[in-house]
């Protein structure tokens, strides 16, 4: 394990039902002056990680290659007082047959048509990506 990498939890059963659902997750990464960074994103829940991914280039994951700490949210689209808080650190996955994998199942999972999953995923690969695998260490339940 990295040295800066926390120990990771196993999700409880209502958290992951909770995380499989395709729903939206707001991000926390360190600028390097040390500010804050959120970001909306897509994740893929596979076992008791997520995978993120982003087009390389862009500020959050340039952010968690320099420092592998992030805050993650995900809310109840039809009542945001449900929620679950996740803290953890990521590994990167810069290998572009599985970060372009990574995306294509993302889009499958968010896009609401084949025909918009399709043209997303064309539109992804003329891209560099890049994916992270985060490793949870505290889980923040707000599903009561």
């Amino acid at each position: 394990m990295n040295p800066t990498q926390s120990p990771a939890l196993a999700l409880p059963t209502h958290v992951r039902d909770f995380l499989a659902e395709a729903r939206f997750a707001t991000i926390g990464t360190t600028d390097p002056d040390g500010g804050p960074r959120q970001a909306v994103i897509w994740y893929l829940l596979e076992g008791d990680e997520l995978v993120i991914n982003s087009r390389v280039g862009r500020r959050w994951p340039t952010n968690l290659l320099h420092d592998p700490r992030i805050s993650i949210a995900v809310t109840d689209a039809e009542d945001g007082f449900r929620w679950v808080g996740l803290t953890g650190t990521v590994e990167p996955v810069p290998d572009q047959a599985q970060a372009q994998a990574d995306i294509a199942a993302m889009a499958w999972r968010y896009e609401d048509t084949a025909d918009d999953a399709e043209a997303m995923i064309r539109n992804f690969r003329t891209m560099e990506r890049i994916s992270f695998r985060v490793r949870i260490a505290a889980i923040h339940d707000h599903l009561d």
